[in-house]
């Protein structure tokens, strides 16, 4: 097999799916902006590290799944990269120690730039990324892999991103972070529940195949309303009317819920994880103008 083309490791890395790094990054820094904190060159540091990470993961669970039969050509969700046979095992595993090795060493310039908490932090996520398909008890295989994508791309990565900034994390950034968190986790819901049976047949106990569809469309919703849920709350913390934004969503999380319910088809259920990760995408602009034209009083 000769070198793999560019746009097969683009389609490795899920651009789709990225959104779930760009978003918290950025409701941090709009929340450091809020507080008159804002560090722009700290946060493209905080952006650096954290589609580093995303992209590390991407590979490695590209890798691990196709190791232990997770991903075959014959999956019905978008083709997997070793699966289809479009770069090595021993390809897809060195990029992703080597897109994780550079993780680390923008870690290590936050660390300078912040303070030395952040090292432990930046160890963890990284080796959490490796573990979330890999390792002796991969966390997607054990039901965890949501509460992974919760509380790396929602309460780790809002926090660190407004820590490094401003020197401290406040009530309001863990709303804020919630919210983040409970869509990104959303990202993961839609893509288990195309996945159910290929999932259940190798032995990967994602949240969908321990506790079922519905458990997963009530979760899907449930964390639409508590995401849409957040910004009204930052009312009690000092910030205006604008903050509330994101409301103007509520329409689309209602149909995407919808069609989640209905999907019978593996297209349709495609479509959905793209649509997922858009709706994260403008949630997190809003956000981002709410907090900022919302300011604090």
């Amino acid at each position: 097999m000769g070198f793999p083309a560019w746009r097969h490791w683009i389609e490795a890395a899920r651009p789709r799916t990225l959104s779930a790094a760009v978003v918290p990054v950025g409701v941090g820094t709009a929340l450091a902006l809020a507080h008159h904190a804002v560090a722009y060159g700290k946060a493209g540091l905080c952006l650096i590290f954290a589609l580093l990470v995303q992209v590390g993961t991407n590979f490695a669970n590209d890798y691990f799944d196709f190791v232990k039969g997770a991903d075959t050509p014959a999956r019905v969700g978008p083709r997997r990269a070793v699966a289809a046979g479009l770069i090595s095992p021993a390809a897809m595993i060195s990029a992703s120690w080597f897109v994780l090795g550079l993780a680390f060493l923008a870690g290590l310039v936050l660390v300078r730039e912040g303070d030395w908490v952040l090292l432990p932090i930046g160890i963890v996520s990284i080796l959490c990324a490796l573990a979330y398909t890999g390792g002796p008890f991969p966390l997607a295989y054990h039901g965890l892999g949501d509460v992974f994508v919760f509380i790396f791309f929602g309460l780790v990565a809002v926090a660190t991103t407004f820590y490094v900034q401003a020197g401290g994390v406040t009530s309001d950034v863990l709303l804020t972070a919630v919210a983040t968190g409970l869509l990104a986790a959303n990202i993961l819901v839609a893509n288990n529940y195309r996945d159910a049976e290929t999932d259940a047949r190798v032995g990967k106990r994602t949240l969908v195949v321990r506790f079922g569809r519905k458990f997963a469309v009530w979760q899907y919703a449930l964390s639409h309303l508590g995401a849409l849920l957040c910004p009204a709350a930052l009312l009690l913390h000092g910030y205006r009317e604008p903050v509330l934004l994101p409301l103007l969503l509520a329409p689309w999380a209602a149909v995407l819920t919808g069609r989640l319910a209905a999907s019978r088809e593996s297209a349709e259920q495609i479509r959905l994880l793209g649509a997922t990760a858009g709706y994260l995408a403008v949630f997190g602009v809003l956000l981002c103008a709410g907090l900022v034209l919302g300011g604090r009083q």
